[in-house]
């Protein structure tokens, strides 16, 4: 960056007790920044005890945030007092408060929230597949109970400009689509014909870490949004990325076999720091363990005490009845739970599952599979949309006369946990109260 644009900037610097206290000093008159205070992150060893900065010394980044005024976080520590996983942990903490983290090497800017002027609330993940349109789907249906919901989704194969869909669309729509060249399984597809609401899709190419794109048309597609005037928006980010839009609330997507060193290290705690719910997936035995939710637990309090933490998992969900027909369920979900999925779609939805794929990302297993007698012999191919849902799975399925229905799915909180829904209507109630005019 220019040193011209840096001259004057108001900078609260990190500091620590390995430097002497004169060398901190002329750093201080050396750089183009106004140092306007300083944070002691210790050590002692060129210590006197009489040190003078000539600036305010506060006992806590967050304190010198909230008092000195600074525009921009300036760090002049080293090892030993402040290793590299330390200075993750403070350029998170800086870039939740909205200001950069600059140092000799390296700068960290926050994702620049454009304003919005509707309330918001947006589902972001910690990665990529860790259910995100899941819940952001959840989501929607269930606040669209009782209000008029707008979805903004943010993918990677999203369209150039913006697309409004205002119909949920059915199989042949998506056929339509992928017969044409388009991606059929967008996530903005599956939100509108899955959640029964506005959805607007958008793109993204590349995300920095902080999660913000380097391409991204989200901005066109909030306006889109505004102009419709509903009761709320819902924000859907791509993998880690977030929607550059400011919002009222943030729900964080997180799978629940991640590693909590990279969910809650690096700039993964930033995600964390700026969201008010975490939505651990997939916590089922033996895909994940007690002892590994707890552990996401512990990372997660450790960056953000206090911040809400529910365990769930996942089910599809039949957006028509089905009881009484062989069904093939082609989905995503590993093979380990596939007889929990069978015996959910029996006992609670009276299907008799002939089938059970987790092949949808994986073209050549999956074309094997409806190649077999039990997917010949279903009456229903119930299938998730993903990845290859449409062009290879509807597509077959239209060529036999088999019907398609749509699986949702269901986030379903643990026995013992918050009730993730309770929690959701009170983060909705904040932003855009029922009944209040948008």
């Amino acid at each position: 960056m220019n040193e011209r644009l840096l001259t004057g900037v108001r900078a609260l610097a990190l500091i620590d007790g390995e430097h002497y206290a004169d060398v901190v000093v002329d750093a201080f008159r050396e750089l183009p920044y106004d140092v306007v205070g300083a944070v002691a992150l210790g050590g002692t060893e060129k210590l006197k005890g009489d040190e003078d900065y000539g600036v305010p010394l506060y006992g806590s980044l967050d304190e010198g945030i909230s008092e000195a005024g600074a525009a921009l976080v300036l760090d002049l520590s080293d090892e030993p007092i402040v290793t590299a996983r330390d200075r993750f942990r403070l350029a998170s903490r800086a870039l939740a408060a909205g200001l950069p983290y600059v140092g000799a090497d390296f700068r960290f800017d926050p994702v620049p929230f454009e304003p919005f002027e509707l309330p918001a609330i947006a589902v972001i993940g910690s990665g990529k597949r860790v259910g995100k349109t899941a819940v952001a789907g959840h989501v929607a249906r269930m606040l669209a109970e009782t209000r008029e919901v707008v979805v903004v989704a943010m993918g990677r194969g999203g369209p150039p400009e913006p697309v409004v869909v205002e119909e949920p669309p059915d199989v042949q729509d998506l056929l339509s689509r992928a017969r044409s060249g388009s991606h059929a399984a967008s996530d903005y597809l599956e939100d509108a014909a899955l959640a029964h609401v506005t959805t607007i899709g958008c793109r993204r190419c590349g995300g920095g870490l902080a999660g913000n794109p380097f391409v991204t048309n989200v901005a066109a597609g909030a306006r889109a949004a505004a102009e419709r005037r509903p009761d709320l928006v819902i924000f859907e980010g791509s993998g880690a990325a977030l929607p550059p839009v400011a919002v009222d609330a943030r729900v964080l997507v997180t799978g629940g076999a991640q590693d909590p060193g990279l969910v809650a290290g690096y700039l993964g705690a930033y995600r964390i720091l700026v969201s008010e719910i975490v939505v651990l997936t997939g916590c089922e035995e033996p895909l994940v363990s007690a002892d590994q939710v707890e552990r996401l637990r512990v990372a997660i309090a450790d960056v953000s005490p206090g911040i809400p933490v529910i365990a769930t998992v996942f089910r599809q969900t039949p957006a028509e009845p089905v009881d009484g027909r062989r069904v093939a369920l082609f989905s995503t979900a590993p093979p380990e739970i596939h007889d929990r999925l069978r015996r959910h779609l029996e006992d609670e939805h009276g299907a008799e599952v002939v089938l059970l794929s987790g092949n949808l990302s994986r073209r050549e297993e999956l074309r094997a599979e409806l190649e077999t007698e039990e997917a010949r012999s279903a009456d229903v191919y119930l299938v998730e949309i993903k990845a290859a849902a449409i062009e290879v799975v509807a597509e077959a399925a239209s060529e036999r006369g088999i019907a398609v229905v749509f699986a949702e799915n269901t986030v379903l909180s643990l026995d013992g946990e918050a009730d993730l829904d309770e929690a959701l209507r009170r983060l909705a109630d904040a932003a855009a109260p029922e009944g209040a005019a948008a």
